[in-house]
């Protein structure tokens, strides 16, 4: 079969009125039992002795009687939850500022500007004193007998962290999210808070990282400095501890190449200035390696700190991840003959501090920032791919943290309108895989969940299988490989030990995986040798040129390179299209499938979060063949609009696909597979509030549809969308899907990139020619004081059918269609 180009789909998609369908529903909120009048009397005693309390300690700390509010803390009964949508009444500034769970009683921080405490009680008093006319029930009655009890906030209520809450006499530093509501810059939050908190002693970091409604910095000091103040509590919506970097790399012995170095330099050709670049955030990268310096330029090395240098450090880590990001594994390249031409470059940030000790905020948010910051400005047109293989630790355990928000914002374009791709590494387990009891695979799923900020929902994470399985080494007779070929690579981290509640919440992790070598086993003795990794680069003081890297490190260059590779043939593709098409050409092998074998949802869920959507294949995402087509669309809709003063969903855009119908139907029961990827970035709210409703942390979602084989248009439509029904109190009858989507639309929903297929018949095929994408709720609705429901959201639609085992011509009869362009790149 011929190399074909992808097939763009032009034009917008319809346009279409959408209101929600119906189907599910939030269900009974469940009430402890009260007694009404005992209950608002406690609850009314409890809010008075909170603000006694608050005079009391403002009188001690020597502050105002009237500071600008209180922190409360609202619990509920154990096993019961609090109504939290009801908590906030942000038109009298009473905010929900965090939300947490421990043993079964959960605990809101609630912020009440000056003056307002007496809202809380006339709440409590029309609960004890009124009943609706409407519904017979105490007024706000769900809202207050899911309290159980109300109190001023101590500095331990405000910890979101799932490490231990540290002792009082411990300097830490703090991770430290300011409330900012009020619409002031970001550094005029940041400056209330240093104002607070040095005469307290607290060292306060320069960094910040805004979100919306929140302000991250860094803080020095211990609980008890932090709980002088009641005025710095207020100005506080969360505190977790800084995070601290997994900096275990191994850098294996290198081997002296020069001769097969110098062999490929005599047969490489540069790639020039405007080629699409892999950016990587490290530790450096040496550029006088004569592998990397004709792709990497001396302006495109750079540092966030001049005091480092932008040069590696004595790990190699950065130089070796550059070696993979250019030319992949190298013993692949070596062995060839013919010219090699590289269409991408190179560029490096050193974010990552020379040896511990010589900087102390554990801040990688702004760090990122900062480093992407300096790339843009040398070259703001280049398309890049990022590749970041460093990660913190699990503790989010899936959970959006300071560092995978910021890269969420980095990609999503939120402060500058520039979406952006980035890959992360899902991280590695380290000397857990030298242990005696290490158990190949269990623990990989159930211990080593992924490392933060590789949770983020915008960036790829990439995990790692491996194929290498021969061990040639005389010095390793006998010994053998720890993972069989096609499956995880040992080290490699899931989100399977992830809770439930997050399994259930949160974005499919890893997206991908790829080489990332293996590990051999004697007996009790495991290591990683050389037959069983990547040959990369380095520049070592001995003069070696070359050296062996494993584990997620590699597979996350790879995964960067294989962007720049499908830019350099589609250099006008968007990033969420690049990302799309990525996970589009991913395959499972045998082995994966043979792992959690079985069609069931459960089992198909269970892979992908163990393998993602497994490997990409370059070959797919690159080219069409004349049985194998791909469309793709980059398209927005505007999600919401505002009814009179309620912001409600506006629209979905029908697609009509360009199907060679007679064809298609030509061919029969003939098997035939339809694939659909939907790519979009969200913006992220990242603050522990709870992600209920209105305080999501994803800005919008959205969702593909694809109609059924014996469903018209209109019928599609009225499935879909309640504004196209004929009688809006009765829904129309519904067409039952025969298809047998692989991941289901339950399943593919997570996250902010959607992907299925299904395998049927040629005629199936034929009738399944609309695909709607429609949205769903998302804070740019819920919170519409943001303003965010004004917003458009673009996507990227990636459709692939594809005929296998059929010699059969399907591309020239789509190309032949006005609805196509037969470039991507014009």
């Amino acid at each position: 079969m011929t190399d074909l180009s992808h097939l763009r789909l032009e034009g917008p998609g319809e346009p279409v009125p959408y209101t929600y369908a119906g189907g599910g529903g939030a269900g009974e909120f469940h009430l402890p039992p009260r007694d009404r009048f005992p209950h608002a009397e406690r609850l009314k005693a409890d809010i008075e002795h909170a603000q006694a309390e608050a005079r009391a300690t403002r009188q001690q700390q020597g502050l105002p009687e009237e500071g600008p509010g209180e922190v409360v803390v609202i619990r509920s009964e154990v096993n019961f939850e609090l109504r939290l949508d009801s908590l906030e009444r942000r038109t009298s500034g009473i905010e929900l500022l965090s939300v947490s769970t421990r043993d079964g009683v959960t605990a809101a921080q609630v912020f009440v500007p000056r003056g307002k405490f007496v809202l809380l009680l006339r709440i409590v008093e029309a609960y004890e004193t009124k009943v609706s006319a409407r519904s017979g029930q105490p007024r706000n009655r769900l809202l207050v007998e899911s309290i159980a009890s109300i109190r001023l906030a101590a500095v331990r209520d405000f910890w979101q962290d799932t490490l231990a809450f540290p002792g009082d006499a411990e300097q830490i530093w703090w991770e430290v999210w300011l409330r900012a509501t009020d619409g002031a810059p970001p550094t005029e939050v940041h400056g209330r808070f240093v104002g607070v908190a040095a005469p307290l002693g607290i060292r306060v970091s320069e960094q910040l990282v805004a979100f919306p409604e929140r302000v991250v910095t860094l803080a020095h000091g211990t609980p008890e400095s932090l709980s002088r103040s009641l005025d710095l509590l207020s100005l506080v919506a969360e505190l977790r501890k800084a995070k601290e970097l997994a900096s275990a790399y191994r850098d294996l012995a290198p081997r002296d190449q020069r001769a097969f170095v110098n062999d490929l330099l005599a047969r490489l050709d540069a790639p020039p200035e405007e080629a699409p670049a892999v950016c990587i955030l490290d530790s450096g990268v040496n550029r006088d390696h004569p592998l990397l310096s004709p792709a990497l330029a001396e302006g495109d090395a750079q540092t966030i700190n001049a005091n480092w240098g932008s040069g590696d450090d004595q790990h190699q880590h950065g130089t070796a991840m550059a070696g993979i990001a250019l030319y992949g594994c190298l013993t692949e390249v070596f062995p060839r003959r013919e010219r090699v031409t590289l269409r991408h470059r190179l560029e490096s940030v050193k974010f990552l501090p020379p040896p511990p000790g010589t900087n102390d905020p554990k801040d990688y948010g702004p760090f990122t920032v900062q480093a992407v910051a300096r790339v843009e400005i040398e070259a703001p047109n280049r398309n890049r791919a990022v590749c970041m293989a460093v990660t913190a630790d699990d503790r989010d355990l899936g959970m959006p943290s300071l560092w995978s928000g910021t890269v969420d914002q980095l990609c999503s374009g939120a402060l500058d309108e520039t979406r952006r791709l980035m890959f992360i590494s899902v991280g590695n387990l380290r000397e857990e895989i030298f242990l005696p009891e290490y158990e190949y695979h269990r623990w990989n799923c159930e211990r080593g969940g992924v490392e933060d900020p590789a949770q983020s929902w915008n960036a790829v994470a990439v995990g790692a299988y491996t194929e290498r399985v021969f061990i040639e080494h005389r010095d390793y007779q006998g010994w053998q490989p720890v993972a069989a070929s096609g499956d995880l690579c040992p080290t490699s981290r899931t989100s399977l030990p992830w809770p439930a509640e997050s399994q259930a919440g949160w974005p499919i992790k890893p997206d991908i995986v790829m080489e990332g070598g293996n590990y051999a086993e004697h007996g009790a003795d495991r290591a990683a040798i050389d037959d069983l990794t990547l040959l990369t680069t380095a520049l070592s003081p001995d003069g070696s040129l070359l050296t062996t890297i494993s584990d997620t490190s590699p597979a996350t260059a790879a995964a960067a390179r294989m962007a720049a590779m499908i830019w350099s043939q589609y250099p006008r593709l968007w990033p969420e299209t690049v990302r799309g098409l990525m996970l589009h050409s991913a395959r499972w092998t045998p082995r994966m499938v043979a792992r959690f074998p079985g069609d069931s949802k459960a089992s198909v869920q269970r892979r992908l979060r163990c393998y993602g959507y497994g490997v990409p294949q370059l070959q797919r995402a690159l080219w069409s063949a004349e049985n194998a087509v791909t469309l793709i669309h980059e398209g927005e809709l505007r999600p919401y609009h505002k009814v009179d003063s309620e912001i409600r969903s506006n629209e979905m855009q029908v697609h009509r696909l360009p199907w060679p119908t007679d064809v298609l139907e030509a061919l029969g029961e003939a098997q035939v597979t339809m694939r659909v990827t939907l790519s979009y970035v969200i913006e992220p709210s990242p603050g522990r509030i709870g992600w209920m409703r209105k305080h999501r942390y994803q800005s919008h979602g959205l969702r593909f549809d694809v109609s059924r084989p014996l469903e018209d248009e209109n019928a599609f439509r009225q499935r879909l969308s309640r504004s196209e029904w004929d009688d809006p109190e009765e829904r129309p009858e519904n067409a039952a899907e025969t298809r047998n989507w692989v991941i289901g639309d339950q399943g593919r929903t997570h996250g902010s990139i959607h992907s299925d297929w299904w395998r049927g018949t040629a005629v199936e095929l034929a009738s399944s020619g609309l695909i709607a994408v429609h949205p769903v709720t998302g804070w740019w609705r819920e919170r519409p004081h943001l303003g965010g429901w004004e917003k458009s959201a673009r996507y990227s639609l990636i459709v692939t059918i594809e005929a296998p085992e059929l010699e059969i011509d399907i591309y020239t009869p789509i190309v032949n269609q006005a609805v196509i362009r037969t470039e991507l790149e014009s």
